[in-house]
């Protein structure tokens, strides 16, 4: 497609902003390691929470959804919808924890909770495994997103698309630190909602759909509209209900719903002015994520069925495009091709912004991984306030060089993300745990870590030597028992952390329960008073959890329901809705938090 005059100027006023916010708050980023990665722990609860929200709104993220929608329905959804349950339980347990450690990074915490060199080497493994591997692959992902919806849109080749972009999100994350990619992000944010919402009236619009109701009476969309899978139906039923709510969301790790909080997730945390800031800002992410973002792209989803109904559809429509990069996740860029003019320039540019705002929080992250929890903790600990912001400067160029070579490899957004889960299988409850179960110990953690990862390598090379197959929800519920079986046992046939670990760090976090009595009894015996603090209030954050995603899923519904014009269960989840959110406002109100 070509781009008209008012199309390239919105674009590169965009990039002007981004460019502008980078360079204004450089000196200030530049200053220390904590305000380079944790904005001198300052920053309001909601302007943190739109910057998780952007994070994980990248340009990858509508090529997913429409790549489940084409592929199993609306309700395909649950495979990432049953997440709310890990996110609730985030807000409401964890984020006060995770605040009130005190640390820079969530690697840090190792050191933390645990004693002895294996703690030490967890910390510096992981920063390397997460911070450097892991964090490639998910970047890397989200590059293959943006280098189909450029070669759809602009007709662009892969490499002059990572060049460029790579240029300028390098430019302002490396200058501005977390305080311009949080600042950025609210940008960024902005005009990718309403490019998504623009994207979505314009593909209703298209002749081929006729309109909301000729859409949802099409016989190519009938059939996948509703919400729930037929429950009847065993084949859908388990893997893409049962197992995300019964198993995917406490056990498995993964970027953006990691079990207790974790990346950079935890990163926005640790940069909140106060506990209940860390709290409000991941609650915020958590309602955009699940109950305002998903109707624009599921629209455009569905949309694309009647107007490219198959692959060789797709395929037809551009042929010069790489036949191996050619499946249901491209479908979303392909509806955009139908944007007027003056149109294109605002979508592009919100589908750009989708991009920069997880790329750049991805770089930041890893960057601060890098620096805090391998290059000080182990290479250089007397470092320079302003050697460690270079390093950090350093790291951002040569993840986001890696994240490009590796993404012109990849193929589609759901084999990456169907990885990833596998590769994280198990490790979620280890992760809830730790925090109120004195027993569990480094080498709980690297158990974990090490059977899941061979676990998730057995299956891929099972898969490519053609053995007889193993569907995806068969391979995690595997992963998941094998790992959890794996560090359960390991913890029980090791040695817990010493005592002076375990006691100061429940005087900082204060997590209390039944899980931490022995530490609690051990030191009463040898008069060494623990303070409780606010005490125990584990019961009470789970009650806000529940009434936290009774009110976010009854609103996601009460929405889609609307849109079909099903008005009696739209008006009374509207209610529910209504009432849910009420009754986490008085049960949150007694949650303690400073």
């Amino acid at each position: 497609m070509k781009l008209a005059p008012i199309d390239l100027l919105l674009i590169c006023a965009f990039f002007g902003i981004l460019l502008t916010i980078g360079f204004c708050v450089s000196r200030k980023a530049g200053s220390s390691s904590t305000q380079f990665f944790l904005s001198g722990r300052s920053m309001p609860w909601w302007l943190l929470g739109v910057s998780m929200v952007a994070t994980t709104f990248s340009a990858d993220t509508p090529n997913l959804v429409t790549n489940i929608v084409r592929q199993d329905g609306v309700y395909g959804n649950w495979v990432w919808w049953a997440f709310l349950l890990t996110g609730m339980l985030t807000v409401f347990v964890y984020a006060k924890l995770w605040r009130r450690s005190g640390v820079m990074t969530d690697l840090e915490f190792y050191e933390l909770r645990y004693s002895g060199k294996k703690a030490a080497f967890l910390r510096g493994f992981r920063a390397l495994y997460l911070g450097v591997f892991f964090n490639i692959v998910v970047m890397a992902s989200v590059c293959l997103a943006g280098i189909k919806i450029s070669g759809v849109l602009l007709g662009v080749s892969p490499v002059t698309t990572l060049l460029v972009s790579a240029f300028i999100i390098v430019f302002y994350t490396a200058l501005g630190g977390l305080r311009g990619v949080l600042l950025t992000d609210l940008v960024q944010f902005t005009i990718a909602m309403v490019g998504s919402v623009w994207a979505a009236k314009v593909a209703l619009g298209l002749p081929q759909v006729g309109g909301l109701h000729g859409l949802l009476t099409h016989e190519a969309v009938r059939g996948r509209l509703s919400l729930f899978p037929d429950f009847s139906n065993a084949e859908a039923l388990v893997p893409i209900f049962l197992i995300p709510l019964a198993v995917q969301w406490w056990s498995v790790w993964y970027p953006g719903a990691e079990p207790g909080g974790g990346g950079y997730v935890v990163q926005r945390m640790l940069s909140a002015k106060s506990e209940r800031h860390a709290m409000g800002a991941t609650l915020l992410f958590n309602i955009a994520h699940y109950a305002l973002r998903p109707w624009p792209w599921i629209l455009v989803a569905l949309s694309s069925l009647i107007v490219f109904p198959d692959l060789d559809a797709l395929q037809a429509s551009f042929p010069s495009l790489d036949a191996s990069r050619v499946k249901d996740d491209l479908a979303y860029s392909a509806m955009l091709t139908y944007l007027p003019s003056g149109l294109l320039g605002v979508v592009v540019a919100s589908l750009i912004a989708a991009f920069m705002s997880t790329i750049a929080s991805h770089l930041n992250w890893g960057a601060s991984y890098v620096v805090n929890d391998f290059y000080k903790r182990f290479i250089a600990p007397d470092a320079s306030e302003e050697r460690l912001v270079n390093v950090g400067r350093l790291a951002t160029v040569l993840l986001m060089a890696a994240a490009g070579g590796l993404a012109l490899l990849l193929e589609s957004a759901l084999q990456t993300f169907n990885v990833m889960l596998q590769i994280g299988a198990g490790t979620g409850l280890l992760f809830i745990l730790r925090w109120f179960w004195w027993r569990i110990n480094p080498v709980s953690e690297i158990t974990g870590m090490v059977v899941s990862f061979v676990v998730a390598i057995y299956f891929v090379v099972h898969s490519y030597l053609g053995l007889s197959e193993i569907s995806t929800s068969v391979q995690l519920c595997i992963g998941v028992g094998i790992t959890t079986f794996s560090w359960v046992a390991a913890t029980l046939l090791t040695k817990p952390s010493d005592s002076k670990t375990l006691r100061a760090f429940y005087r900082l976090v204060k997590p209390g329960g039944p899980g931490w009595r022995h530490v609690r009894e051990e030191a009463r015996a040898d008069n060494d008073s623990i303070d409780d603090g606010p005490g125990w209030d584990l019961p009470q954050g789970l009650l806000c959890m529940f009434f936290g995603c009774l009110a976010v899923y009854s609103a996601l519904f009460a929405t889609g329901y609307w849109i079909y014009g099903n008005l009696m269960p739209a008006i009374v989840l509207t209610g529910v809705t209504v009432l849910g959110t009420t009754a986490l406002m008085r049960a949150w109100s007694s949650l303690r938090a400073d």
